[in-house]
């Protein structure tokens, strides 16, 4: 993981990690050879530090969990889900700005 505030997510930890979540939770589906999704890795450690504490984030690398990638409907990567109380409330497919992600994480605070 590239920041101590980045959660890894897996299969296994799914359900216990995001869908049972008490704080909101952002979830970066991602590949190890995905170049926006690297591009993308530096504002999702920003985003973990600044919500500390208030949300949890973490990455999802869609090759080693498949399962998780399929019920979420992961056809392109990179993909941020933002899910709140154990649904999905934000989806973002591709390279998206701070402030995109921001908006949504500021909504679900409320």
């Amino acid at each position: 993981m590239a920041s101590e505030y980045v959660k890894e997510f897996t299969d296994a930890n799914f359900q216990s990690e995001v869908l049972t979540s008490d704080e909101p939770v952002l979830v970066d589906f991602w590949a190890e050879w995905c170049m926006p999704c690297r591009a993308l890795a530096p504002v999702i450690d920003k985003l973990a530090k600044d919500y500390a504490g208030r949300v949890k984030v973490g990455k999802l690398d869609t090759d080693s969990n498949r399962d998780a990638a399929m019920q979420y409907g992961i056809t392109a990567i990179p993909t941020v889900i933002l899910f709140k109380n154990g649904q999905p409330v934000a989806k973002f497919v591709g390279l998206k700005q701070e402030r995109d992600f921001k908006e949504a994480l500021d909504a679900a605070l409320k």
